[in-house]
């Protein structure tokens, strides 16, 4: 059976403050099939800027992210998309609003996988807590992938917790700051091996400092064993 490749990205885009035109540039040097996105603009009307950001990007943007946190799930406009949803989380008086997207999608031929998009907050507790939510929201299934900000490294509870349920099979690199990074507080987890890490060419390290405040985390899934098998 030939090995099908799902190429599944995350990045925080620091709510697109920066220069979007990079932020362009970068996500069509990387080539996602599957986006996860954290820190998109959340004000009410910014599902348009969001959505153009998308089709600037030659990805499709389901749209109705508000109360997510700031997540969602951008995809390829070839994929199947079976489902799209934006979901909150309870957080503290006055505190920033935490929540997670999530997407079920396939190859063509292919059986779905659930991706998650997650940006958990600033209080270990609350990071522990919420991944927990969102674990039980999603899995177990056969084919998982959580991706995002996590917001502590890999010595964390929550990311320790995370890793004992799926493993990471992004590159364990520094992603924060773009400027000056020596923290890697982003990766992508899943219940599918990865394939052999491939550079990106046309990525311009100015582009990736110039977008945003984090740098982006990218991995090739192995999804042959979703093919669907064809009977004669």
């Amino acid at each position: 059976m030939t090995r099908a490749a799902l190429r599944v990205a995350t990045w925080n885009v620091h709510d697109l403050k920066d220069d979007v035109e990079a932020a362009v540039r970068v996500v069509r040097a990387v080539d996602p099939d599957v986006l996860c996105l954290q820190e998109v603009p959340r004000r009410p009307f910014s599902g348009r800027r969001v959505g153009g950001f998308a089709q600037r990007c030659g990805l499709s943007f389901a749209g109705r992210h508000r109360g997510s946190g700031g997540t969602t799930v951008l995809t390829r406009p070839s994929l199947d998309l079976h489902d799209s949803r934006h979901e909150g989380l309870p957080v503290a008086p006055l505190q920033r609003e935490r929540g997670y997207a999530v997407a079920r999608v396939a190859l063509p031929g292919h059986r779905p996988l659930t991706v998650a998009s997650i940006h958990l907050g600033l209080d270990p507790v609350e990071r522990e807590h919420h991944l927990l939510q969102v674990l039980s929201d999603v899995g177990p299934s056969e084919a998982l992938v959580v991706a995002g900000d996590l917001n502590e490294v890999s010595s964390g509870r929550a990311w320790r917790t995370l890793a004992s349920r799926l493993p990471q099979v992004s590159p364990a690199r520094p992603t924060f700051s773009a400027r000056h990074p020596r923290m890697a507080i982003d990766a992508v987890f899943a219940s599918l091996p990865a394939l052999p890490d491939d550079p990106v060419p046309g990525l311009d390290p100015a582009d990736l400092v110039r977008a945003s405040d984090h740098l982006p985390v990218w991995v090739d899934l192995d999804v042959s064993r979703l093919a669907r098998v064809r009977r004669a």
